[in-house]
C-alpha cells in the first residue's frame, strides 16, 4: 500500500494536466500575443479588444492549473500514500493559494503515513473500502510509547455467566462477502484515504468526536435516547444491538447506536470506552452502518479517536475490520439483525476487552490509556445518539435507530436486548435499576421493558424533524 504518489488522468475537462502540454500552451499564448503585437505595429490589422480579452480568459486557467499542479507534484514527492484527484478538494480549496494548499497536503500525507501501515495482503471491498492486512505488531496501537516493541496480549478470562458458544456467521461485514480474509498473525485495517481527511474540519480533528456532554441541553447539538445504570462500580457491559441504516441529512451529522463505559465527571476528566454501529458520511464518505470503537480520557478534548485512527486500541482478531460496513442490516416490517457486544475489564491485567458476536475477541484498550477507568466504571449507558446541526434553522431529519418511535415495536422500532453489566467479581448480571431517558422525546424517544426471552430491553429512536419536533 506504500509507494509514490501517482497522478491519475482526470475524468473531466481540465485543460492542462501534463508538464509538456502546459509548456506548449504557454508557448502558444506567447506566440499569439507576439503575433498580435507585430500586426498592430505594422498597421495591418486593428486588434479587437473583446477578442484579446477572450484569449486571456481562455488561456489564464491553463497557466493557473500549471502552477497548482507543479506545487501539487512537489508536495507529493515526500508522500507514501495512494492518491486523490483534484476533484476531491472542496470548493473552498479551489481558489489558488499555493502555500496554504502545499502545507495542507503535506500535513495530510504525513498523517496518512502514520496511520496507514505496510500490508502483507490487500482486499478490495464491494463498497469501495480497501482493507489492508497488517502484521499484528505493526498496527497503529504499537506506535504508543508504552506499547512500542510489544505484541498483542493473550485472551483473558471471560466473565462468569457469559455464553460464547453459538452460531458464527461466515461473514457479517461487506469486505468478507467474497470469501476473502486476512492471514493469521495480521489484523484487517480499513485504509484511510486523502478524501477521508479532506472531509474533516482539519487534520487534527479527523477521527475525533466533537466535545459534548450528555444530559446538557446545550450539548453542541448531540441528542440521545439511552438506557443507563449508575451509582455502583461496574466492570463491563453486554447487549445485543439492532442494526439499521438510518438516513442522515447531511455530511456533518451522524447517527449511532452504542454502549458507553463511563467514569469521571462530565467535565475535563471524563473517561469513556464506546463500541457499536454508526452511520457517518463525514468519517466514512457513505451511508452504510459501520462497526466502530471510540475512547477518550479527557472528555473528547485531545485524547482518543475512532477505530484504529490513533495509537490506543489493540486489535487481536483477523476476521473483523473496525470501521468496515456491517451486513446485513434490518428492514422495516422485515428481517431483523443485531450484533452482540461485550466489553469487560480483565481482572488480572486491568485492560478493557471487546468481544463481537459469539466468542470473537476483537481486542482491548490498555488500562494505562485511562485515569478513572483504570479502576472501574461509575456509569454504563446503552442507546442512540445523533448530531443535530439545525440545518436551515429547523431540527434535523437525521434518523435515530430505524427512524421510528419506540411505541412502534418489533420490526419497526430499533431495540437493545439482553442488557447486562459485569460486577466486581467478574459476573455478568442483568442491569439493575435500568433507567431510560430521552433528551428530546418529541424527536427521539425510548421505552423500556423486561421479559424472559429478552431480559432487560428497550425500544428507541425516531425520525427527528416532525410536526412535534420542529
Amino acid at each position: 500500500m506504500g509507494g509514490e504518489f501517482v497522478l491519475r488522468k482526470p475524468r473531466n475537462g481540465i485543460k492542462c494536466r501534463r508538464f509538456d502540454r502546459c509548456n506548449t500552451m504557454r508557448q502558444t499564448e506567447t506566440e499569439l500575443f507576439s503575433e498580435e503585437t507585430r500586426e498592430r505595429r505594422r498597421g495591418r490589422r486593428r486588434i479587437n479588444g473583446s477578442f484579446f480579452l477572450e484569449m486571456i480568459i481562455f488561456f489564464r486557467p491553463s497557466f493557473s492549473n500549471f502552477l497548482f499542479l507543479s506545487l501539487f507534484i512537489l508536495s507529493s514527492s515526500s508522500s507514501s500514500v495512494l492518491t486523490t484527484e483534484t476533484e476531491y478538494l472542496s470548493p473552498r480549496n479551489q481558489t489558488l493559494r499555493p502555500l496554504e494548499e502545499l502545507n495542507k497536503l503535506k500535513a495530510i500525507n504525513q498523517h496518512l503515513s502514520k496511520i496507514n501501515k505496510p500490508s502483507v495482503k490487500t482486499i478490495h471491498s464491494s463498497d469501495g473500502d480497501i482493507i489492508d492486512c497488517v502484521l499484528s505488531h505493526q498496527q497503529p496501537a504499537f506506535d504508543h510509547p508504552r506499547l512500542r516493541g510489544q505484541k498483542p496480549l493473550d485472551p483473558p478470562e471471560r466473565p462468569s455467566g457469559h455464553n460464547s458458544r453459538g452460531l458464527r456467521p461466515k461473514s457479517f461485514q461487506l469486505w468478507r462477502m467474497e470469501g476473502e480474509t486476512c492471514p493469521e498473525g495480521t489484523v484487517p485495517i480499513r485504509r484511510t484515504k486523502q478524501e477521508d481527511i479532506l472531509r474533516a474540519n482539519s487534520v487534527s480533528a479527523f477521527g475525533k468526536k466533537l466535545r459534548h456532554f450528555r444530559r446538557d441541553t446545550s450539548s453542541n447539538g448531540h441528542e440521545h435516547a439511552v438506557g443507563y445504570v449508575s451509582g455502583e462500580k461496574y466492570f463491563g457491559a453486554k447487549a445485543s444491538i439492532n442494526v439499521w441504516a438510518p438516513q442522515v441529512q447531511n455530511q456533518y451529522e451522524f447517527s449511532l447506536s452504542q454502549i458507553w463505559i463511563i467514569s469521571g465527571s462530565f467535565g475535563n476528566d471524563l473517561n469513556t470506552i464506546e463500541a457499536g454501529w454508526q452511520v457517518s458520511p463525514e468519517l466514512y464518505g457513505d451511508n452504510y452502518p459501520r462497526f466502530f470503537t471510540y475512547w477518550t480520557n479527557d472528555a473528547y478534548q485531545a485524547t482518543g479517536c475512532y477505530n484504529l485512527l490513533c495509537s490506543g486500541f489493540v486489535q487481536t482478531n483477523n476476521q473483523i475490520a473496525i470501521g468496515a460496513a456491517i451486513s446485513p442490516s434490518s428492514s422495516f416490517k422485515g428481517g431483523q439483525f443485531d450484533i452482540t457486544l461485550l466489553i469487560w475489564k480483565d481482572p488480572k491485567h486491568g485492560n478493557w476487552w471487546l468481544e463481537f458476536g459469539s466468542g470473537i475477541l476483537v481486542g482491548y484498550w490498555p488500562s494505562f490509556l485511562f485515569t478513572h477507568l483504570r479502576e472501574h466504571a461509575s456509569m454504563v449507558q446503552y442507546g442512540g445518539e445523533v448530531v443535530n446541526s439545525s440545518p436551515f434553522g429547523a431540527h434535523t431529519s437525521t434518523q435515530m435507530g430505524s427512524g421510528h418511535f419506540a411505541e412502534d415495536g418489533f420490526t419497526k422500532a430499533s431495540y437493545f436486548r439482553n442488557i447486562q453489566v459485569v460486577d466486581w467479581d467478574n459476573n455478568l448480571v442483568p442491569s439493575p435499576n435500568l433507567r431510560v431517558l430521552a433528551d428530546h422525546p418529541n424527536c427521539y424517544d425510548i421505552q423500556g421493558g423486561s421479559n424472559k426471552a429478552w431480559g432487560n430491553y428497550f425500544y428507541y429512536g425516531g425520525p427527528g424533524k416532525n410536526p412535534k419536533c420542529p
